[in-house]
């Protein structure tokens, strides 16, 4: 089954949600992103924020989180009914990327994916190139982050 047959273009899937505490925040910006405003939560609430948030790399990689969930999820289930899962591999890029609105300590964000196209390889008819539309919401489903990504898939 190819990724097109089993998902329409345009249509939106749920794929999971990840609550960003505080220490989580200031976890990832330790390692990642050492801006002030996601290390201090003093610092965070004199910044142009008003309080700590989240690096947009760190709601990136919260998309990536769920999207790994889901899809090993999807393969389980699919296996179940019978049904051979498509054969992702992995992403040659991302464009468009867009962090909307910052992501503060205590909001849980909720992120989809929507197939946007899929095209056989000119050189490698053996693959697939997959565009997909990647989206995180907040609780309030307020946009937060919004990208383009292309996903190999075997055939």
């Amino acid at each position: 089954m190819r990724m097109a047959e089993l998902y329409p273009f345009g249509q939106t899937v749920q794929i999971g949600s990840n609550t960003f505490t505080a220490e989580d925040i200031i976890r990832f910006a330790r390692d990642f992103d050492p801006q002030p405003f996601h290390l201090d939560a003093e610092l965070a609430r004199q910044s142009l924020f008003g309080g700590l948030c989240a690096s947009g790399w760190h709601t990136s990689a919260g998309w990536m989180k769920c999207f790994v969930a889901f899809w090993t999820a999807e393969c389980r289930r699919l296996a179940a009914e019978g049904i051979a899962p498509p054969k992702l591999g992995p992403s040659p890029g991302f464009t468009k990327l867009g962090w909307f609105r910052p992501v503060f300590a205590g909001d849980t964000i909720s992120y989809s994916v929507t197939l946007l196209a899929s095209r056989e390889l000119a050189t490698r008819k053996d693959r697939v190139l997959n565009t997909i539309r990647c989206a995180g919401e907040n609780q309030n489903g307020e946009p937060v982050i919004r990208f383009e990504s292309t996903v190999l898939e075997f055939v």
